[in-house]
């Protein structure tokens, strides 16, 4: 059986060709240390609940916001949605904007909670 969706996965595969991708612990680490965390996921997941301390700029307006919300291109960002399929995309197209030090978590919000990682709601 085919499994569903192989555009998308196919997608997701070829930008993670291009893109660095850290851990759920490595990525609170890295928040701690002055990182910014990109929730990417939708709007009204992000009210739901999110990783204390990100910012919730969703894949639909994350390209159109960033530049006003993250100016400097050297900040480190991290992004992150529901399991790490569309933040591969947005840091693709980050970098592609220009965006020098971005980075997507592996497993995404799932595997920061299953980590036991602080949240907010």
């Amino acid at each position: 059986m085919a499994a569903p969706n192989p555009r998308f996965h196919q997608l997701v595969a070829d930008a993670k060709t291009r893109i660095r991708e850290i851990s759920a612990q490595d990525a609170a680490g890295r928040s701690a240390a002055g990182a910014t965390l990109v929730d990417v996921r939708e709007s009204s997941d992000f009210t739901n609940e999110h990783a204390d301390g990100a910012l919730g700029l969703s894949k639909g307006v994350v390209e159109l916001k960033i530049e006003e919300t993250i100016p400097d291109t050297a900040n480190e960002i991290i992004c992150y949605c529901g399991g790490g399929s569309r933040s591969a995309l947005v840091a693709d197209n980050l970098q592609k904007m220009g965006y020098t030090n971005v980075k997507s978590m592996t497993g995404g919000f799932k595997a920061w909670k299953e980590q036991g990682l602080p949240t907010t709601s």
